[in-house]
């Protein structure tokens, strides 16, 4: 699959454009009879900037390495802000707020309390994304060289919809356990305090059905979040690039781009955290509590119920989307993976809507 892959992506439209005139040559695709034919200057240019092709194997496990460190660690850092927005869910009563939850959290379990789920919260966001980061870049190569490089760029949209939702399907099997046990440990004060006490425990009561029981509700969650934090970030950059940053993106120096990227992914980080909040309330309680479904935990909290903890996750989830992308869109300048312009329309399409002559 991964080769067939790799093949496909060197046509792609969203390969960088001079990597594609090193592989076709600048008058079209290379002849297999002749001598390859391809600028000199492009392909020197290319072999000094990236470490890989567009689409290789070795690009796709690097994307995935970026997912690992932005989702992995990013997470990590909010566990204290995630625990209190969690038992605000939980248990509104006792949580009254986010600065009450902080409070009521310090005076009963101290400052180590806060940390409280930091592994289960590590292990199973770093394995959602390499997931989500790796396979969205191989989806979005696949579904691409379906549509063709005119409606890749009329259907772009879509593209990064369908795209994300496909990786976020198995993204979320791959953070399930971790995340039941995580609500666990942070929601049931005596339950657990690690993983290690946790794991064997929950596996005693429920099998394993109490660790994928929440991965319905994860989807509902998760799928929905990951479709607008991509798309939403895809086409905020291309808006930037295109109305506010001053000059080409070509022209701007790395960093510059770095600060675009963040910037995009605060901006869709929000949208992210007020289309997934319902869901997230849901999982919460679901994971809590024992035999329940998610169709009674929704009956049970009402509309007002799910939208609690809303101010306290838009502030987490923004912070969190645009530093998971820059630490994403750093991983690849470090290791100098192509990192492709925004879509600009074809010339052919151009052609076609008498654009140009």
């Amino acid at each position: 699959m991964f080769s067939s892959v790799a093949h496909l992506a060197r046509a792609n439209p969203f390969n960088a454009p001079h990597l594609q005139l090193v592989h076709d040559g600048p008058s079209g695709p290379r002849s297999p009879p002749g001598p390859p034919r391809r600028s000199r200057h492009l392909a020197a240019a290319a072999v000094e900037e990236y470490s890989c092709e567009f689409g290789s194997m070795k690009y796709y496990a690097l994307c995935g390495f970026g997912g690992v460190l932005s989702c992995g660690l990013t997470h990590t850092a909010v566990v204290p802000l995630d625990l209190v927005k969690c038992r605000m869910q939980v248990d509104p009563q006792k949580y009254k707020g986010i600065f009450n939850g902080f409070s009521v959290t310090l005076k009963e379990d101290g400052v180590r309390g806060l940390a409280k789920g930091w592994a289960p919260t590590f292990i199973g966001y770093s394995m959602q994304g390499l997931c989500k980061f790796g396979f969205y870049e191989v989806f979005k190569v696949l579904y691409s060289n379906m549509l063709g490089e005119e409606n890749t760029y009329l259907w772009r949209t879509s593209l990064y919809l369908a795209a994300s939702a496909s990786a976020e399907f198995f993204a979320d099997i791959a953070l399930a356990p971790m995340e039941a046990a995580k609500v666990r440990i942070q929601t049931q004060p005596g339950y657990a305090n690690t993983l290690r006490e946790a794991v064997p425990k929950m596996y005693g009561e429920e099998g394993l059905n109490a660790f994928y029981k929440g991965v319905a509700p994860l989807w509902m969650r998760q799928i929905p979040y990951t479709m607008m934090k991509f798309a939403c970030f895809e086409r905020t950059v291309e808006a930037l690039y295109k109305f506010v940053v001053p000059k080409p993106r070509s022209e701007c120096s790395k960093a510059e781009q770095l600060v675009v990227t963040f910037v995009a992914g605060y901006i869709a980080g929000v949208f992210c955290a007020i289309v997934s909040h319902p869901a997230d309330s849901v999982v919460s309680v679901l994971n809590k509590e024992k035999g329940s479904t998610a169709s009674q935990v929704l009956q049970r909290l009402g509309f007002r119920g799910v939208w609690k903890g809303l101010f306290a996750r838009i502030i987490m989830i923004g912070t969190l989307t645009a530093l998971q992308w820059f630490i994403y869109d750093s991983v690849k300048v470090y290791f100098r993976l192509p990192r492709p312009p925004p879509p600009e329309m074809p010339e052919s399409l151009k052609k076609k809507l008498g654009l140009t002559e």
